[in-house]
């Protein structure tokens, strides 16, 4: 395998890692967990953690299936920015959802912006990455 591909293999085993809890704590929320949700009136927090959570568990698929030509230092580092953006927003909103400690509140924004430092990596990777027909 060469060095690339294994870079690209992480975000793959990341989204993998991702798709599957999402869906289970997506599915746990809708069925096992309705009641407690809406005794806590969280549904709608707990809803908006599943969303984030999948959608970017599915960015982390498409980054792990890219072949960027050479190294990709961005996207690697999108990968790292989304994966903490997970555990940190969905991770805390869940928590919250469920009574958790106020304290994890601040861990929610800062979750967002792991997000937004995730697709701003994006954008840089495409911004260097040479033109289409150009060299590497």
């Amino acid at each position: 395998m060469e060095s690339n591909d294994a870079e690209m293999r992480n975000p793959l085993l990341a989204s993998s890692i991702f798709g599957l809890t999402g869906v289970v704590l997506g599915a746990f929320g809708a069925h096992a967990l309705h009641d407690t949700l809406v005794t806590h009136g969280s549904t709608g927090t707990w809803e908006t953690a599943v969303h984030y959570h999948l959608f970017h568990a599915v960015a982390l698929l498409i980054l792990g299936l890219a072949r960027p030509a050479g190294p990709a230092p961005w996207l690697r580092r999108a990968g790292i920015a989304w994966g903490t953006g997970i555990v940190l927003f969905s991770g805390s909103l869940y928590l919250l959802a469920l009574g958790g400690p106020k304290w994890l509140g601040p861990m929610t924004p800062l979750g967002g912006l792991g997000f937004i430092v995730g697709w701003a990596g994006v954008f840089l990777h495409a911004r260097s990455a040479p033109a289409a027909g150009q060299g590497s």
